[in-house]
């Protein structure tokens, strides 16, 4: 997953933490000296983002040599090595800690995430990102969130239509939002318009909307919206949903679950890189 963008945040992230140079490492380490560097697990996690430090390393130094016979969205346990390098010493000791903090969060999420998917294991319902996600990242937050094993929402403003409260209320109602949309957008395009009660659900369906989102609404709500609704746009639960809602949702019928909590609550894995020097 080599992009522009990969190598812009790359490039800040090194620039943040190397600044006009790495002032311990100059000193002690020649030039041409060469070194050896294993990452490794230090719990239980899901792999998300090798790629990435494959990138930090090459821009320090394009002679480093990374592999791993890992696999993105693998499961590893502690003590695994999940990547080794080797090659110039100064750039593994410099880039040690930009290729960890990409690493860390990386795994993290994709581990947090897939931890809500053992509760819905075997049920149709699908668990979606949001756009809660570190500026500058998403597109790495939600490349870990699919290697979790959930889904993604729409990526941006840019791609995906989704009426909210503040849309409605500005338009002046739902009904209005929809018809002024369609007015401006192709066929392909699907609608999904935010419902905070069953008035505005009934209002988004009559107005022809594709998607309905029901936003923190109570189970017998929730209930009462997928039974008028039957089938005849997807129904998507979002707001403050915790794991241990997730089997009682997945039971309303709903076809879709968006946790902004898969990235913005999960935290960082503990990784570490041991390096040694190569005669």
């Amino acid at each position: 997953m080599d992009s522009p963008a990969l190598r812009r945040l790359i490039e800040m992230a090194l620039e943040e933490d190397i600044g006009p140079g790495d002032i311990t490492t100059l000193p002690l380490i020649s030039p041409d000296q060469t070194g050896l560097a294993k990452i490794v697990a230090k719990e239980s996690m899901i792999l998300a983002g090798l790629f990435v430090v494959r990138k930090v390393f090459s821009m320090l130094d394009a002679g480093i040599r990374v592999r791993s016979s890992r696999k993105e969205g693998e499961s590893v346990q502690v003590g695994s090595v999940v990547l080794e390098a080797d090659g110039n010493l100064r750039a593994l000791l410099t880039g040690e800690r930009t290729a960890l903090n990409f690493l860390q969060r990386l795994c993290g999420i994709a581990t947090h995430v897939s931890d809500y998917m053992k509760v819905v294991k075997g049920k149709k319902v699908k668990i979606v990102d949001t756009r809660k996600t570190t500026p500058g990242w998403r597109f790495l937050e939600k490349y870990a969130v699919r290697m979790g094993g959930a889904q993604n929402h729409r990526m941006g403003l840019y791609d995906g239509i989704l009426i909210k409260d503040n849309h409605i209320q500005v338009c002046g109602g739902v009904r209005e939002a929809v018809t002024q949309i369609q007015k401006h957008i192709s066929h392909l395009h699907k609608i999904e318009v935010e419902a905070t009660d069953l008035n505005q659900v009934r209002e988004a369906l009559d107005s022809g909307a594709d998607v309905i989102m029901l936003d923190n609404m109570d189970i017998p709500q929730i209930r009462e919206a997928v039974t008028w609704i039957a089938g005849r746009a997807l129904v998507e639960v979002s707001g403050t949903v915790r794991k241990k809602d997730l089997p009682l949702l997945a039971e309303c019928g709903v076809d879709l679950i968006s946790i902004g909590a898969l990235t913005h609550s999960a935290r960082s894995v503990d990784l570490s890189m041991d390096i040694v020097p190569i005669a």
